[in-house]
């Protein structure tokens, strides 16, 4: 009998208390709810959050909580895609006028992804010529081509672009290589942005120079110097370059967006199953 009267204040305790946690817990989950029709997602998720980690045990409102969590996240995927749709928009205006003062270079028998220069640095223009040439792929990837055909044989792997007091210089580049034309050695080391040694950052600040000193430096160096039109073609590639790169960087958050879409979707169709 003892036994008996310890234990029935202790269930009536036991269940005020539990009512309690869910009255509370269902109090969070009606704010949650008002918080995410009002479209304010990150408040939302707090509440969520809360309910989770305060109220464990309500399992039927921790349920309904989940369920409210992966409608939040979906709504907040559709809002950010639609931003990015809008971005891309903008950024694809930009780009239309300026690709205009391109050329883009695009063999489309194998070629998938197209080049661009600048007009005064399309080969042929510059047949014969010792230069540092600039080129933007379609995916915003940046990279510079030194072209040595001043005679001799010099095996460059590395330029140098200096003025009087500062330099930049490239690392040797994996990608030298060696053509002709009509009987002419040309030599060429290709330098992909990002690797090259901040020498296009030099260049850009640099960029009202009416001259560079630019050095191919290989079995032995050539100098010679760089001249404004190439230094305003290689800080133009470099404009359209970033331009083209974010619009690739949007693509890819796109793309991420698009497959949490379809995983969030994915689950709520399982949970609506399953409530069946």
């Amino acid at each position: 009998m003892k036994v008996r009267k310890f234990i029935v204040p202790f269930m009536i305790l036991f269940l005020v208390s539990c009512g309690q946690e869910e009255k509370k817990a269902s109090e969070l989950l009606s704010r949650a709810e008002a918080s995410f029709r009002s479209a304010n997602y990150s408040e939302a998720k707090l509440q969520i959050d809360s309910i989770r980690n305060l109220y464990p045990k309500v399992f039927d409102v921790r349920k309904k909580a989940i369920k409210l969590m992966q409608q939040v996240e979906l709504e907040e995927q559709n809002v950010s895609l639609a931003y990015l749709d809008s971005m891309l928009n903008v950024k694809q205006s930009v780009l239309d006028s300026m690709k205009v003062g391109f050329v883009l270079e695009k063999d489309t028998a194998y070629q998938e992804v197209g080049n661009y220069f600048y007009p005064s640095q399309i080969v042929e223009k510059n047949i014969g010529r010792t230069f540092l040439r600039a080129c933007v792929s379609e995916k915003g990837e940046m990279s510079l081509t030194s072209i040595y055909c001043a005679g001799g044989t010099l095996n460059h792997t590395s330029v140098k672009v200096s003025s009087a007091d500062a330099f930049a210089q490239t690392p040797a580049s994996p990608d030298m290589y060696v053509t002709s034309d009509l009987g002419r050695k040309i030599e060429k080391a290709d330098y992909k942005v990002g690797s090259d040694g901040g020498v296009v950052g030099f260049i850009i600040a640099n960029k009202d120079a009416k001259s560079l000193k630019l050095e191919f430096i290989g079995d032995r160096t050539y100098r010679t110097v760089m001249y404004s039109p190439d230094i305003k073609a290689i800080v133009e590639v470099s404009k359209l370059a970033q331009v083209l790169a974010s619009m690739e960087e949007i693509r890819k958050e796109q793309k991420e967006a698009n497959l949490k879409i379809q995983f969030l979707k994915k689950k709520i169709a399982e949970t609506v199953i399953e409530e069946k």
